[in-house]
């Protein structure tokens, strides 16, 4: 049995009439009187009562009738869910990101992302970089907002550039510097400074060495934290100076003072990051509104 002899039976059901069955079914009358006497050998009973001008179901046919819709109807919405996976759009998209480094980039993304595939969940996974990299690399991610990977870390996968974000010395409100409007390297060789965690945001620490480069100094590292509400706090309470983004002024607000740095460093490229052979349809539109939102706010600056 075949899915064509269910469509013939029902055609001819529903019209009572085998010419406009085939007429309906843009096949030929032989054709379908063909199928249905197949379909009824098979079964071993009749589906219908032919008459010179008429067909009419037998008790046997209705039920039958109500089964073969109910398949048809069943085979084309499992049709219509695998294309929309197949397409993108339907399904789940896990994404890495890091609040600190994404508040600029994400939120436009994420709406023009729904906007495309309403129906796709966007699961956020807050995660350091390492363990991006990590999930990228297990198929956990599908995609991850990251600064540039140096040297090996992006090894089998690919980086598209999306925006640049400034350096920037945050201090606390209180701090004496906080009154100045830049800072020279050489006024913080000699302060504390709180960092990311070396262990899992290696490239943070990569950063600072860079900053005070200049000064022929390395960074005094008093602190090191896991995540960007311990480093504000910690920075906000007077502990000591962090080398952070531009960015970070969206999540820490008021409670600290972001001032640019001389000589000022090159700024920070974040982009996603991404298995290419593992990314779907879903994953795909998710890059390009990524792209296309980095232009935007590009543009707006």
């Amino acid at each position: 049995m075949e899915l064509r002899h269910l469509r013939y039976f029902v055609a001819v059901a529903e019209t009572e009439n085998v010419s406009r069955a085939a007429l309906k079914l843009h096949v030929s009358q032989p054709a379908v009187s063909r199928q249905i006497r197949d379909l009824e050998d098979e079964l071993g009973f009749l589906l219908l009562e032919r008459s010179a001008k008429s067909v009419r179901l037998t008790d046997a046919g209705r039920t039958f009738l109500t089964e073969a819709r109910a398949v048809l109807q069943r085979t084309e919405d499992a049709v219509k869910v695998a294309k929309a996976v197949a397409t993108g759009a339907n399904g789940e998209l896990h994404v890495g990101y890091a609040p600190s480094l994404t508040a600029r980039i994400l939120p436009p993304t994420l709406r023009a992302f729904q906007a495309e595939l309403p129906n796709v969940r966007v699961k956020l996974h807050d995660l350091s970089t390492e363990e991006m990299f990590t999930g990228l690399r297990e198929g956990k991610l599908q995609l991850a907002f990251v600064p540039r990977p140096v040297g090996r870390t992006l090894r089998g996968l690919n980086f598209d550039q999306l925006i640049f974000d400034p350096i920037r010395l945050a201090i606390s409100p209180k701090h004496p510097l906080s009154r100045k409007h830049s800072v020279f390297v050489s006024d913080i060789v000699r302060e504390p400074i709180i960092a990311y965690s070396r262990k899992d945001y290696p490239e943070a620490h990569e950063l600072l060495e860079k900053v005070f480069a200049p000064a022929k100094a390395s960074p005094r590292i008093v602190q090191e934290h896991d995540s960007v509400s311990g480093l504000i706090a910690a920075v906000e309470s007077g502990a000591g100076l962090a080398v952070v983004t531009q960015t970070l002024t969206c999540t820490a607000g008021v409670r600290l003072k972001l001032i640019p740095i001389s000589p000022e460093p090159a700024p920070l490229v974040i982009g996603l990051a991404f298995a290419r052979k593992e990314l779907k349809a879903a994953g795909e539109q998710f890059l390009k509104c990524g792209r296309e939102s980095s232009k935007e706010l590009s543009a707006s600056t």
